[in-house]
Parts: C-alpha cells; structure tokens; sequence
C-alpha cells in the first residue's frame, strides 16, 4: 500500500504545472520600489554614488537597469514625477557614461547641465511655441515724443453718448517709470544714501 501511495505522489508532481511566484499584494510593492528606484536616477550625486560603489560593474545590475526601460511606456509614464531620470536611464545604458559617473568632475558637470535646463526650460519652450510679431511698416515716432495713453469708449446708460474712460495700468506697469530707461552709474557721483548730519 505504501508503494502505491508513493507512486500516485509521483505522477501527481510529474503532471502537475510548477508554482509560480505570485506576489501578496499583486505586485504593488514590487512596483513603489521599482518607481522610487528609477525616480532616484533623476539625481547625478545618486548615480555618481552607484558608480563609486562599483554597483556598475555588476552584471545583474546593468541587467536591471536594462529592465526599467519599460517605464518609458505611456502607461507607466504618468507616475513618474521626475522626467530626468528617464534621461538617465537611457544615458546608464552606455558604458561610457557609467565609467564617467564615477569622477566628481563629471557629477558637477551633469548637475550644473540639469540646473540649466531647468532654469532655461520655460523661455526655450517659449521661443519655439510663441509665434514671432510680424515688423510694423509704419514708421516710428520721435524719440523725445510721448504716446499719449490709450483710452477706450464705454456707451453711458444714462446719458446715451460714449465717455472716454482712462486704461488701467497692468500691476507689472506701476514700478516702471515712463520714458526711455535710465541707466545707473555708481560712478557719477550721486550718492543717494543718508548720511549722519555733522553738527
């Protein structure tokens, strides 16, 4: 009896398909670490550790960053926060940059790169996205001449004709004086700050 048992316990694993690993919670935490993990890319003193600690020497790490690439898909896309490191991933690709990472030199350099492009970003995209002003073919007014302000006409309800109504300045337009700008030389001689009167 003891031999047929076994040999039922036998088949059984014989037919039987091969448990596959399935995570507790359906792979949410599998996918917070993987995000944090790639998020953290966006950092060059990050990668510049990686590099020190020789992290890309290892085979099975280059493997992996090989792996988060499908984090360009549009459908993992929208949970990154941080759209540079998604640069960086692509760039660790190379070998050549994982083998610069590891100078301080080049950490600077790539820090200072990133902050350029963020400070920059939005009056580059606004070159590109505004259209240009077409030239006037008017001629220009005299130098010394003063626009007079631009007024607009309201039609009054009680009295039945337009009144002429004065512009209202833009809150950016109250600090700046009128006229052509006047250049300051703390060379002229002018000093405006207060001084103690002698007695």
């Amino acid at each position: 009896m003891a031999s047929s048992h076994e040999d039922d316990d036998s088949s059984n694993t014989h037919s039987s398909p091969k448990k596959v690993y399935q995570d507790p919670d359906d792979g949410r935490q599998r996918f917070l670490l993987e995000l944090e993990f790639i998020q953290c890319l966006a950092n060059p003193t990050y990668i510049h550790y990686l590099a020190q600690n020789r992290y890309f020497e290892d085979e099975a790490f280059i493997g992996y960053l090989n792996y988060l690439q499908y984090w360009q898909r549009p459908e993992y896309i929208k949970y990154i926060m941080y759209p540079h490191c998604l640069y960086f991933l692509e760039l660790l690709q190379n070998a050549s940059f994982r083998n610069a990472m590891a100078h301080p030199a080049n950490k600077e350099l790539t820090h200072r790169q990133q902050f350029y492009f963020w400070k920059n970003y939005r009056n580059n995209r606004l070159k590109h996205i505004l259209p240009r002003p077409l030239p006037e073919t008017t001629a220009p007014p005299p130098s010394n001449a003063v626009p007079p302000p631009p007024t607009t006409t309201i039609a009054a309800a009680s009295s039945g004709g337009p009144v002429a109504v004065p512009p209202v300045l833009s809150p950016m337009q109250y600090g700046v004086p009128s006229g052509p700008p006047q250049k300051s030389d703390p060379r002229s001689g002018i000093d405006r700050r207060k001084r103690k009167k002698d007695g």
